[in-house]
């Protein structure tokens, strides 16, 4: 159950793992898929249609279909504005971003094109979708993000954000699944696509400034007067992601002392240090995929990286290295229910049931309310839409934030916002956020956290996802009583796929895998790591008691 770390782990990525891009890119147009085995299917996880061309999970039939059907899904719903399309730096992204634009054309969709073939982050495509509508009841614009997040280089990924901005639910996301996967069926011969030369010239496309619109707009959401005031001295590894061109224009617009570690894109991501399974990965919250900035962090008061699609963000401290997602989560909220007096004195915390009790500490010191839903980001965007809720945060490095004023910025996660907060925070504070990290824990406790997997069948996996908490057979978890079981989030009753049990100081959640054959085990103890160890024992055997016989 322990994770194993491979001697790749840290260090810069050798040649033989590099992937093959023409070999990669020829996959993706020459390998059908067989919409008769399941993994060859469309399929939306938390974060849209991912998969690779070499495992026939991500190839030019299920773009066309997808596309197709997300034009068919938005004509039946009255959808009829603008739609908003980017892409980030994956090998896999142009491809899928030309085959899209061909059949949006072909069904008369208004799509809005990157200037000049910019890459374009998920929250210019997500703040492009909201300014657009703001103040309009008709004629809404909706968007499509290319990209797989942090994934491999070989991965390709296809999300649909509908007109509040943020990531499509499951009614949306299982309606285009379901025609999806038929016309993949019918061999596509209810697709409309023309050429993409022809695709390019039509009238209904149009190119849209993503990058200056939404740099622009950013002083109204980050306190740039107070970080050059200060002198903070800044460093931002964009990890060769969508943003990478979008630092030198903030650095130059807002005139902050901003070092671009590496403005280099490569489809291989040769230049990344190997994540802890030996695999390349753009994860800002990984120490292993991190090391080049973490060894730059003495040259700046803070430092930051974001992951491909600039989404999720990571901080470098030069007191304590990379600080963990929840940490500097957890430090960023209470930072900004006490730096934001525009935001309504009612607007809630959001965090996923998985991200640290840090938060609710937080929280209740604050004297606000807690929004706890399951994980995926799509649970926050009706609260950041409407301005009651501050903040939303998932534990792996996702969150969005209102604008200083208290009104919506973005409803899909935003990796910028955050990650140029850290310097605001220095700069009010005179601490970084590693330090007052430290502080934090001081007056409300430390957390010990991990999380780990094990292998599960199927059967498992389904039986786990429909757990209730009557099928737990103990009442005690590590020494402590068991004081509460979830199988739905509290703050919307949402089914959280899985189990979630709260003892006074410590808790474990268990929840299988969207895409491996493994479930996860995610705990936390407010006592020590030996507790914490103990939690993670505990849970695995009530764990594995519950699904015995699946």
């Amino acid at each position: 159950m322990t994770q194993q770390i491979s001697p790749l782990a840290g260090k810069p990525a050798p040649q033989s793992i590099l992937v093959d891009i023409p070999k990669l890119l020829a996959a993706y147009v020459d390998l059908t898929p067989d919409p008769s085995v399941p993994a060859q299917r469309v399929a939306f996880g938390t974060s849209g249609h991912r998969g690779s061309s070499f495992e026939r999970s991500f190839n030019a039939a299920h773009i066309l279909a997808i596309s197709q059907a997300i034009c068919e899904y938005r004509k039946g719903r009255g959808i009829d504005g603008p739609l908003f399309i980017g892409a980030d730096t994956h090998a896999l992204s142009q491809p899928a971003f030309e085959n899209a634009l061909e059949v949006l054309a072909a069904n008369g969709v208004t799509t809005m094109i990157s200037a000049g073939g910019e890459f374009t982050p998920t929250p210019a495509v997500s703040h492009a979708i909201l300014t657009y509508n703001r103040g309009r009841t008709t004629g809404l614009a909706d968007g499509i993000v290319i990209t797989p997040s942090h994934n491999p280089p070989d991965n390709g990924g296809f999300k649909y954000n509908p007109p509040n901005g943020g990531p499509a639910d499951t009614d949306i996301t299982g309606w285009v699944q379901q025609r999806a996967n038929a016309l993949l069926e019918n061999g596509l011969k209810e697709v409309k696509r023309m050429p993409l030369a022809q695709a390019r010239q039509a009238a209904t496309t149009h190119a849209h400034d993503y990058l200056n619109t939404y740099v622009a707009d950013l002083g109204n959401i980050v306190d740039f007067e107070l970080i050059r005031s200060a002198g903070v001295r800044m460093g931002v590894d964009p990890l060769g992601g969508a943003g990478v061109h979008y630092w030198a224009p903030i650095a130059e617009r807002y005139q902050l002392d901003l070092t671009v570690v590496s403005a280099e894109v490569d489809p291989q991501f040769a230049f990344m240090t190997v994540d802890w399974d030996g695999k390349i990965r753009m994860d800002p919250s990984s120490k292993y995929a991190m090391q080049r900035l973490i060894t730059l962090k003495d040259q700046y008061d803070v430092a930051f990286a974001c992951d491909t699609d600039h989404d999720r963000h990571g901080v470098v401290c030069r007191s304590s290295g990379l600080l963990e997602p929840n940490h500097y989560l957890s430090v960023l909220i209470d930072y900004l229910y006490t730096h934001r007096p525009q935001w309504n004195a009612s607007a809630a915390v959001g965090k996923t049931v998985v991200s640290t009790a840090l938060i609710d500490r937080v929280v209740k010191r604050l004297g606000r309310r807690l929004f706890e839903v399951p994980v995926g980001f799509k649970w926050f965007s009706e609260g950041l839409f409407d301005g009651s809720l501050g903040f939303g945060c998932e534990e792996s490095a996702g969150a969005a934030l209102l604008r200083r004023d208290g009104s919506v910025w973005t409803t899909d996660k935003d990796g910028l916002v955050p990650a140029l907060l850290s310097a605001e925070i220095t700069a009010r504070a005179g601490k970084d956020p590693g330090e007052l990290y430290a502080q934090l824990t001081q007056e409300l406790g430390r957390p010990f956290a991990n999380r780990v997997e094990a292998a599960a069948t199927p059967a498992q996996k389904a039986k786990l996802a429909r757990l209730s908490p009557d099928q737990l057979k103990s009442d005690r978890l590590a020494g402590e009583k068991i004081e509460q079981v979830l199988d739905k989030a509290p703050g919307n009753g949402a089914a959280i796929g899985g189990i979630k049990a709260v003892a006074a100081s410590g808790w474990f959640a268990a929840r299988p895998s969207g895409t491996e054959a493994i479930y996860k085990i995610y705990a936390e103890s407010f006592q020590s790591e030996a507790h914490l160890q103990s939690l993670l024992s505990e849970a695995q055997t009530i764990v594995d008691t519950a699904l015995a016989g699946a």
